[in-house]
């Protein structure tokens, strides 16, 4: 990286200007209040390493284990709680009280609810599921006569067989099952933020671009930038080219009015170089992928910085009533 200015100051720069001219904004649904903007780009040389930020640490077994629970096309929160990753924990227990007094289930502290999840394999199969979530959007998107596409796989064989094709393109973003325009009773409770991606060959590298149509500045997109990069490599590994540029486009990008103090903490901090990630050479498919395969070495950070996470976005009785009327 020689003199050049620190790839993470992309990161920085965007919440310093979220900060100090991002619109304020407040969720129709919890009220929280929000700094937004609207339409930014960053950019990653993944050959520099991969961008897992170091102005904090980031959670590096959340980041590989939910992007192998997406890439395996898993909808059950089990295999995250069972591997202590809990950021998806909130969902399913949302939806769980959204029907327990009508189904007369007893009331669980979100603790409880955990451990039953962990503990208790029926009560898992029925309430950790997250339907249409990202894994199932990606390996088998929901067709009209019951079967599946598999998105991915299509891509990866796309890119394979055409290495100058414009089309490789993923979606998580699916009218049926989202907010309004859902039927009665089948609109999703939980958000599609990171809902487009897009892999390209340039210059004999694999390159992706991901479209973030909401975007939680301190506490998701760290996480994002590191999830998206790792798959850039993994698909890189699987079709036999080097990866090449991560492009991470935003939509709406915002900061949360209680995470302002924490940003500025994060932005006096300065960067270290960015960790090296070694995948292994068994990694020849997308189903014999597996999280031991990803080795991180060298990854120095600052100290995490706590701040507590907005359950938001999703289904909104109040807007979207008219998909849950019969």
């Amino acid at each position: 990286m020689s003199n050049k200015k620190h790839p993470e100051y992309q990161y920085l720069d965007l919440m310093q200007e979220l900060l100090e001219s991002g619109d304020r904004q407040e969720d129709a649904l919890t009220g929280d209040v929000t700094y937004s903007l609207f339409g930014k780009q960053i950019r990653f040389d993944l050959s520099e390493g991969l961008p897992l930020l170091t102005t904090k640490k980031v959670y590096w077994k959340g980041v590989l284990h939910e992007l192998y629970w997406f890439l395996s096309g898993q909808t059950n929160v089990k295999y995250l709680v069972d591997n202590n990753v809990h950021i998806w924990d909130d969902y399913p227990l949302r939806i769980y009280n959204d029907k327990r007094e009508k189904e007369s289930w007893p009331e669980l502290t979100k603790e409880e609810f955990v451990d039953k999840i962990a503990t208790d394999a029926d009560f898992a199969s029925k309430h950790g599921e997250l339907p249409f979530i990202y894994g199932q959007m990606w390996r088998n998107w929901p067709r009209r006569d019951g079967s599946g596409v598999d998105q991915l796989q299509w891509v990866v064989d796309e890119v394979k067989n055409d290495p100058h094709c414009h089309n490789a393109i993923v979606t998580s973003w699916n009218p049926e099952y989202l907010y309004g325009m859902a039927k009665p009773g089948e609109a999703c409770r939980f958000p599609i933020c990171h809902n487009m991606y897009q892999v390209n060959i340039k210059n004999g590298k694999l390159c992706l671009q991901l479209y973030q149509r909401s975007a939680d500045i301190f506490l998701g997109v760290p996480f994002n930038i590191a999830s998206y990069s790792l798959l850039t490599m993994i698909l890189a590994k699987i079709t036999g080219y080097e990866p090449g540029e991560y492009i991470h486009t935003f939509g709406d990008v915002h900061i949360y009015e209680n995470h302002k103090d924490q940003a500025r903490e994060q932005m006096s901090r300065e960067p270290f170089m960015f960790p090296k990630v070694t995948i292994s050479d068994e990694v020849t498919s997308l189903d014999n992928f597996r999280p031991e395969h990803v080795i991180l070495g060298d990854y120095q950070s600052h100290a995490p910085i706590k701040a507590q996470m907005a359950v938001v976005g999703g289904f909104n009785e109040k807007i979207h009533k008219k998909g849950e009327e019969d």
